[in-house]
């Protein structure tokens, strides 16, 4: 199997935003309509949040970004593996990326907000095997029977 690579992107790629748009069809398929908080292309295109793709080769193998919060922290947005390379250590390569990253730029700590349900289970039991931790809701999130959260202490 070919090498995996990570690197900044700066969404342009074709495949980078085909990923992207079916990671939101993903989101809105598992959520309920008024709980879907994943960013759309011009969502990612802000000066606090940093893409990065992972690739085999010249496939790309997933996508996730760092947003940067006013207090110090971050939060991980837009995690996804393309389907072709489900279970082959893509998300937690991208994972330990975004954490070791999250680091080198000073944050305190890294939080998530998710769904709940067995779409969201492989991404929540990754999560907690890394460390993260349930919590109470962050930035501008409001908890309900459906959305969760986790933080990782850096």
């Amino acid at each position: 199997m070919t090498a995996l690579t990570i690197r900044p992107d700066d969404l342009t790629n074709d495949q980078t935003r085909a990923l992207l748009a079916l990671h939101l069809a993903g989101m809105h398929a598992n959520s309920p309509p008024d709980h879907v908080r994943a960013l759309d292309l011009t969502g990612l295109q802000t000066p606090d949040i940093t893409v990065f793709t992972a690739w085999r080769g010249e496939a790309i193998a997933g996508i996730g970004a760092l947003k940067a919060l006013p207090d110090g922290t971050a939060e991980l947005k837009s995690m996804r593996t393309h389907p072709d390379h489900l279970r082959t250590g893509v998300a937690a390569a991208l994972l330990e990326h975004l954490i070791a990253t999250a680091r080198t730029l000073g944050y305190r700590r890294l939080s998530l907000e998710t769904g709940s349900g067995p779409a969201f289970d492989p991404a929540l039991m990754l999560y907690r095997r890394r460390g993260f931790v349930d919590g109470e809701a962050f930035s501008d999130y409001e908890r309900s029977a459906f959305n969760q959260f986790l933080h990782l202490d850096l």
